[in-house]
């Protein structure tokens, strides 16, 4: 069964609610000098246990680097449902049930605050932007961007995108083989600034652009949650690249601003419309980190998705065969890709959601406690972190049996807070239908034409975490083959 898509996007050195004090414990208890200390062992005690393994100094910092979502999987299988951990003295806690994920997505932001456990981003978007702004600026930010991504808007976008996909294999020929994480980079690149800017920008868009906001999503890395403003080469990279990106997006904003062609019906001309509640429109120093912003909510989730999705493919050539023949359904008389035909493609929208079941994009939300926050019996309290984790949540057994083996049949679980690739609530990723519509873009794009298989030992294709992103491992090599039905 497919799943239904509502289609919503639902420094000066201080942060907004950033708590600059050691977090408290739970209970009243004195913060732990020493991490190896074990509680007693009580039954039905309700309170998080505390992950084994913490080093003296750094805590658990040292294995969270090296690969967050494996870690908090081993914390998940120790633990249960609350588990406690630290990072270099600041105290997380993940929370591992679709019950307590609903009550964390529910809460106010006053009492568990977004901006403040997200400051690292502040440096990659911006000042003022999102996390860098007051929470009722950054509220109506995120309607501007909602007002970007409307059913009118969508369908435009998705003609866009089945252009530049068609496009892109052109020239593919009969067979070959290719590195499918860096060729989806490429392509979701092109549509999403095509989306975001306009045809005059996605046409002289240079590798420069691209290079650029790699060293971005290079700096988003586990180290960057915990000081985001070191001296690493990382952030000294990440600080010039949103600086010429800065001047380049500003250039495009000019140049649109004197432009007398007829509005494009592009998200940049619904920045430049964009009005707030006051009606003082949105400044053009701003449009930049906006264009950051919707392109890590949008090309992150595609560019990610779509490689796990072309890798899952070409392990499961029963489910290629099943995928293709509904798109042969559906275009297989050379019809143009729409809007509304790509929202009736169960059997592919399946194979989408079970790969970003297993492979979610971004393996750890989290919410910083700003005011107590009750559960179960526990107060979390004031600075605590409080971590989701779609990585550890969509393996729970009790709401995915078997949850280790890929099935698109699988359909939604009852608890509608059990899958949260995209976030829950109000919080929910404002870029879902955005990606969701370019991954189904591209495989009906590609699918009615190639078929795919893996090139290397199927145990070879490993998750790897150089951000903190979830992505294949490099390289990502596929076949691919012209099916004998294209034509």
């Amino acid at each position: 069964m497919a799943r239904r898509r509502d289609g919503d996007g639902t420094r000066a050195r201080h942060r907004r609610g950033r708590d600059t004090h050691p977090p408290r414990l739970l209970h009243g208890r004195l913060a732990r000098t020493n991490p190896q200390i074990r509680r007693p062992t009580v039954t039905q005690d309700p309170r998080p246990k505390i992950v084994r393994g913490a080093k003296p100094e750094s805590g658990h910092y040292e294995e969270f680097l090296a690969h967050p979502a494996h870690f908090l999987y081993r914390a998940w299988k120790e633990c249960g449902e609350l588990a406690e951990f630290d990072l270099h003295g600041r105290r997380h806690v993940l929370v591992a049930s679709p019950d307590a994920q609903e009550a964390v997505f529910r809460a106010p932001d006053e009492q568990l605050s977004t901006a403040a456990a997200y400051q690292y981003m502040v440096p990659v978007f911006g000042e003022g932007i999102q996390y860098g702004a007051p929470l009722e600026v950054e509220r109506q930010q995120v309607k501007f961007l909602s007002n970007s991504l409307r059913p009118d808007k969508m369908k435009a976008y998705a003609q866009v995108i089945a252009q530049e996909a068609e496009d892109f294999i052109a020239d593919w020929g009969d067979e070959g083989e290719k590195d499918f994480y860096e060729t989806f980079k490429d392509l979701v690149l092109r549509t999403s600034t095509h989306c975001l800017m306009g045809e005059t920008f996605r046409r002289k868009l240079t590798t420069e652009f691209g290079e650029l906001f790699h060293d971005l999503e290079d700096a988003i890395s586990p180290s960057a949650v915990i000081d985001a403003y070191s001296e690493d080469e990382e952030f000294a990279r990440r600080d010039k690249a949103r600086a010429r990106l800065q001047t380049m997006l500003m250039q495009v904003v000019a140049e649109r601003r004197a432009s007398t062609e007829e509005a494009a019906p592009d998200m940049l001309q619904t920045f430049l419309e964009a009005r707030y509640a006051d009606g003082s429109p949105l400044a053009d120093e701003l449009i930049p980190g906006m264009i950051v912003w919707i392109m890590f909510a949008g090309f992150h989730t595609s560019s990610n998705t779509a490689s796990w999705v072309s890798l899952e493919l070409a392990r499961h050539p029963e489910y290629q065969r099943e995928v293709a023949a509904e798109v042969d359904a559906v275009y297989g008389h050379g019809e143009d890709l729409s809007f509304t035909a790509l929202r009736e493609l169960p059997t592919l929208e399946g194979f989408v959601d079970e790969a970003l079941r297993l492979h979610p994009p971004l393996v750890a939300m989290m919410r910083q406690v700003m005011q107590p926050f009750e559960y179960k019996g526990n107060t979390f309290e004031v600075g605590t972190n409080i971590v989701i984790s779609p990585y550890v949540s969509h393996r729970l057994p009790d709401h995915f049996p078997n949850p280790e083996h890929f099935d698109p049949h699988r359909g939604l679980p009852k608890h509608i807070f059990a899958e949260v690739s995209f976030g829950g609530g109000k919080r929910k990723c404002i870029g879902n239908a955005f990606a969701y519509l370019q991954v189904k873009a591209i495989f009906t794009a590609l699918l009615s034409r190639y078929e795919l298989s893996l090139v290397d030992p199927p145990e070879s294709y490993q998750e790897i975490m150089p951000s903190l992103i979830l992505r294949p491992s490099d390289p990502c090599r596929l076949r691919y083959r012209r099916r004998s039905r294209a034509s």
